[in-house]
């Protein structure tokens, strides 16, 4: 019976946390493990969720990968170590990534990120160092080097233009 109680709370917090945001399965079995339950309740509790659908690494990775490709304007890296991180095989981080990008290119995203920061400034009137700077930021953000130094260029020779609606 108090084995049945131990469940039941690590099952209610499961909901809580999963009623909060999605998690990953690696992500709920730490938090689960961080509020003191026994790796067979744990066990328990997460077998219980996936058969509810309440858990699902698939959904999550492709939920995650669109969160930080069209909002935080991410780089394929940057996603990629982000779903590694929460416990996401590589096959799922690879359809995730790849879905997404289907939708939202990897270019679009840094062009976008790159017009952000400079705002209205012209490329062409950014110094050396603040170049190095922007460069050094989307890296940051995950996008390879060479795809930066291309949208770098690219819109220094286009000029501003806002043509997302920012």
């Amino acid at each position: 019976m108090d084995e049945d109680r131990e469940i039941g709370r690590a099952e209610a917090k499961a909901f809580r946390l999963l009623t909060l945001r999605a998690h990953s399965e690696k992500e709920l079995r730490a938090k689960l493990r961080a509020g003191g339950y026994t790796a067979k309740v744990i066990e328990e509790v997460v077998r219980r969720c996936l058969e509810l659908g309440y858990l699902d690494d698939e959904t999550f990775a492709r939920q995650r990968a669109r969160a930080l490709a069209v909002n935080r304007l991410a780089g394929n890296r940057r996603i990629a170590f982000d779903l590694k991180e929460k416990g996401i095989e590589a096959e799922l981080i690879a359809q995730a990534i790849e879905q997404i990008r289907g939708e939202f290119s990897e270019e679009e995203a840094a062009g976008r990120l790159l017009r952000k920061k400079i705002r209205e400034r012209p490329v062409a009137s950014l110094t050396e160092h603040e170049r190095a700077a922007l460069a050094r930021s989307l890296m940051g953000k995950g996008f390879p080097t060479s795809l930066i130094f291309k949208t770098l260029k690219k819109t220094g020779e286009e000029g501003f233009h806002d043509d997302d609606g920012e």
